[in-house]
């Protein structure tokens, strides 16, 4: 796309029946940096929350439980968020479920403060934010292509991304500065000034176009919508290969994901430290990874750009099960991080770009029920046999398992048709 039609300030049309104008660009901004401000606080309290978990228990079967409540009650409530961001004013979702996490982390915080700190506290608090989560993931993910021109989807996603990884790079650093001096419910207050300044900024700021609904979309019930969007992904040849392949991913990821925290202090050590560093060395990678598709924008096809990204990520895990020194372990973990954002804004942009607008809200869902169910599974099957087992040898297969798919992904002809240019 040339830089004189990037510049232009006459009114663009994302696709959907919404004329976005000409401070799009502002606009969009205003929007990444509220979430940017809202993500930085829950990573902070994700991260002092798992670590807790961890240091406390040093159990892999402690660690399932917490990956358990901190994800299913997204598969339960997904399909009715999916729902509601079809339906309603996805700005005004967004701000509640940033409100309703909020809440939920400041009842947490006082209880903290007040001494009643219970694990089983810090599982409800988890499996409730889980809640606001499955409602605030397909509002945003339908919200963006609502307020950023089509063809500039890849650029926007690309550098959002890089910033969730700086996010994700500053947060575990500060969380485990603050958990070395200052009492867990510190990190939980300052999630919550953080969400009310992002809910602000989103509240004053952004100006999200009204989505003009298409010919043939009327409204019906909650779950006939719900069947409506079954039946759009049975239509669709893509979408299925694709849900398909991220079922695979996603439970094949719980030992690189979930488990290298507790393999470095098995291994290496159990300095929080050490956990800071592996987390510092993925978001480092991202920010890499992030920074080079935004300039690079990937190969014209979008399945090959995912392809290549995920063979990185399979040889990347693999190579975490084999190595010794901990500076080695921290560069596998760049490189997975590297190809992170390479795989992920393609397969991002690949939805937003050939789903047709009215479905976004709810095949983003099933794309959250996938992360929510399956992941967990994931963790059923690795968790317990971290406790008698090698994660290495998890690594290892799990990371073979993934070049493989590689391959598979490839040759799979739906995918290549709908990953070519618009």
């Amino acid at each position: 796309m040339s830089q004189d039609h990037y510049e232009a300030t006459l009114p663009v049309n994302n696709g959907q029946g919404d004329t976005i104008g000409p401070a799009w660009k502002r606009n969009a901004a205003l929007f990444i940096a509220s979430q940017t401000l809202s993500l930085f606080g829950s990573m902070l309290v994700q991260y002092a929350m798992s670590w807790q978990v961890l240091l406390s228990t040093k159990s892999g079967s402690m660690m399932t439980i917490s990956i358990l409540c901190g994800f299913l009650p997204m598969f339960f409530i997904a399909p009715f968020g999916g729902v509601w961001a079809d339906r309603y004013n996805r700005k005004a979702l967004t701000m509640l479920a940033d409100g309703f996490v909020a809440l939920v982390t400041l009842v947490l915080a006082l209880l903290f403060s007040a001494g009643y700190d219970s694990m089983v506290y810090l599982f409800v608090a988890m499996a409730l934010r889980a809640l606001g989560s499955g409602i605030h993931s397909p509002a945003v993910s339908a919200l963006v292509p609502q307020i950023v021109p089509m063809d500039q989807l890849t650029r926007v996603q690309a550098l959002n991304g890089t910033l969730q990884s700086v996010v994700t790079l500053l947060s575990p650093m500060l969380s485990g500065a603050l958990l070395t001096f200052m009492p867990i419910q510190t990190v939980f207050f300052i999630d919550v000034s953080t969400a009310v300044l992002a809910i602000l900024l989103l509240l004053v700021f952004v100006r999200v176009p009204s989505r003009e609904r298409s010919a043939g979309e009327k409204a019906t019930g909650y779950f006939r919508d719900m069947a409506e969007g079954i039946r759009y992904v049975k239509k669709h040849s893509f979408i299925k290969a694709f849900f398909l392949f991220a079922v695979v991913f996603q439970f094949f990821a719980a030992p690189a994901a979930f488990l290298t925290p507790l393999q470095t202090t098995r291994t290496f050590g159990e300095e929080l430290w050490r956990l800071s560093a592996i987390e510092v060395a993925f978001s480092v990678g991202m920010i890499g990874g992030g920074l080079f598709v935004a300039a690079w924008g990937g190969f014209r096809n979008k399945i090959h750009t995912m392809a290549v990204a995920f063979f990185g990520v399979g040889l990347g895990t693999m190579l975490l099960g084999l190595v010794q020194p901990f500076w080695l372990y921290l560069a596998f973990m760049a490189l997975i991080g590297i190809s992170m954002p390479i795989f992920n804004t393609p397969a991002m942009v690949l939805l937003q770009q050939r789903v047709e607008p009215e479905f976004h809200g709810r095949i983003f869902s099933v794309m959250a029920m996938i992360s929510s169910i399956v992941m967990p599974l994931g963790m059923l099957v690795f968790g317990p046999l971290a406790d008698v087992a090698s994660i290495e040898w998890m690594l290892i297969g799990t990371g073979i398992i993934y070049m493989v798919q590689s391959v598979f992904l490839l040759r799979n002809k739906a995918l290549l048709e709908a990953g070519k240019p618009l």
